[in-house]
């Protein structure tokens, strides 16, 4: 990297992931549009024609008139060639298909298993980790081979564990996840803010919260504005909308398959104290599945959506032709924020500014009532070349036992990966509040791990092959 008059250029990043439909548009737009940074990215890819036409893409991104950033896009056939050099790893992949994410989120409805995204908790996230840690270690290893010093972000799901495996191989890498569903809780809470003190809508990073938990599960047990403590502002905003829900008045509301209206979260801040700080999908899922995730009926009660794969398979195929017509110049770029916080964390990163976010880490010490180790959601302080985690203190006691059984899954999954062990996936399901609280007859649930296995075995290691004897 060359510094110049507060720009940094010959900026090498590679994408890992880069013939992403969709997520790498967003990146590409937000590196187009900030003037500091330029360079060099480099989209790797197992489907070559896919990061070609993301090529092209990012061509005429940067050939927007509102493009301030300078960028050169090019496509790798191999990891090394990816990696060689590179300043910056972006990590975002799909671990198999759609198909195989269908028996991830609907084969365990077979046991009355309701699960409302199906990728990070519960049997959808642990199957969906058996086949994407495999992926990691290569990944962490190249890493460490051919760029060994570069800053790594992982945008994959299950989020903790493609952090802890990338550790887990290469101790020393400077790897952290990036997620904005704690940006979506701010936002809700300017939107409070301004409804309970009168006041216009606050931006969202005038909103100052102490972030803790695990991805997905995350929490705030400090907000504020402008010093004003929201926790009693909150209490009276849940009160006040806790039967209806909530949402932006400033956008029609419609139930959607990501939409919410906030109840779960306001329920969790009634029976725990805490600001819940994920959306309520995700947020049920890490719950016993005898609450929000009791049947389809109790969900929409809640008023949040379960996020069918029919659904990602349709839009998949959007996304498909707009390449197409992206690429062919039938439909035209445009550049629009995404409000996402990766750029703004390599400008950090490269010293052109320093600014303090919400990221995955290893814990070490950031909240001392939870294991070493494991990798946690805090807030950090991003400045030239390095990561400092904010110590975001103990957790609340009955906070801390429904994230444990999580986090001790996490050392389950990752082993079970490691060893193409069924009978700790057996555990690990068992011990999941969702799946346990449905089902805790071990024949049973074995038998639908071993059913769930078969159906994703086209991108499981070959240890895998083995019939189940749980």
């Amino acid at each position: 990297m060359k510094y110049e008059d507060h720009r940094v250029s010959d900026i090498r990043l590679a994408y890992i992931g880069g013939g992403s439909r969709g997520w790498a548009w967003k990146f590409m737009t937000d590196l187009a549009l900030e003037p500091s940074m330029s360079g060099e990215v480099v989209l790797y890819d197992i489907d070559r024609p896919a990061a070609e036409a993301n090529a092209v893409i990012g061509k005429k991104i940067g050939e927007c008139p509102e493009s301030v950033g300078h960028w050169r896009y090019i496509v790798a056939d191999s990891l090394k060639e990816a990696l060689t050099g590179a300043d910056f790893v972006v990590i975002s992949i799909l671990p198999g298909t759609f198909d195989e994410m269908e028996v991830d989120v609907h084969m365990p409805e077979l046991l009355n298993i309701w699960q409302s995204v199906g990728d990070t908790a519960g049997p959808g996230g642990i199957i969906r980790a058996l086949r994407t840690l495999p992926m990691y270690i290569p990944i962490a290893e190249a890493v460490r081979d051919f760029c060994p010093e570069a800053w790594v972000i992982n945008y994959t799901n299950p989020m903790s564990l493609c952090v802890k495996m990338l550790y887990h191989v290469f101790p020393e890498i400077h790897a952290f996840g990036c997620c904005h569903e704690v940006f979506n809780t701010e936002e809700m809470l300017a939107l409070a803010t301004a409804e309970m003190l009168g006041v216009p809508v606050p931006a969202r990073r005038e909103i100052h919260v102490n972030v803790m938990g695990i991805n997905h599960f995350t929490w705030f047990s400090e907000a504020s504005w402008q010093g004003v403590d929201l926790f009693p502002l909150y209490r009276d905003f849940v009160e006040r909308h806790y039967d209806e829900g909530f949402h932006d008045p400033a956008k029609p509301w419609e139930a959607s398959t990501f939409n919410c209206a906030h109840r779960v979260k306001f329920d969790l801040f009634r029976r725990y104290g805490a600001i819940a700080a994920a959306g309520d999908r995700h947020l049920a899922e890490f719950m016993p599945g005898d609450e929000y995730l009791k049947d389809p009926e109790t969900v929409r009660a809640w008023k949040f959506g379960l996020t069918g794969v029919q659904w990602r398979k349709d839009d998949l195929r959007e996304r498909l032709a707009r390449s197409e017509a992206l690429v062919s110049g039938r439909e035209p770029v445009t550049l629009e924020p995404t409000g996402e916080e990766g750029i703004l964390l390599m400008k950090a990163l490269t010293g052109l500014t320093r600014t303090v976010s919400n990221v995955n880490l290893p814990n070490a010490g950031q909240i001392p009532n939870l294991p070493l180790g494991a990798v946690v959601e805090t807030n950090a302080v991003f400045a030239r070349n390095s990561v400092r985690p904010v110590m975001a203190g103990p957790l609340p006691e009955p906070i801390r036992e429904l994230i444990l059984p999580h986090i001790e899954n996490h050392e389950r999954t990752l082993r079970a990966a490691e060893t193409c062990d069924r009978d700790l996936v057996t555990e690990a399901f068992l011990h999941d509040p969702n799946a346990g609280a449905k089902c805790t007859d071990r024949a049973r649930m074995a038998e639908l791990v071993n059913r769930m296995i078969e159906g994703t075995m086209a991108y499981l290691p070959q240890g895998w092959q083995e019939p189940g004897l749980s």
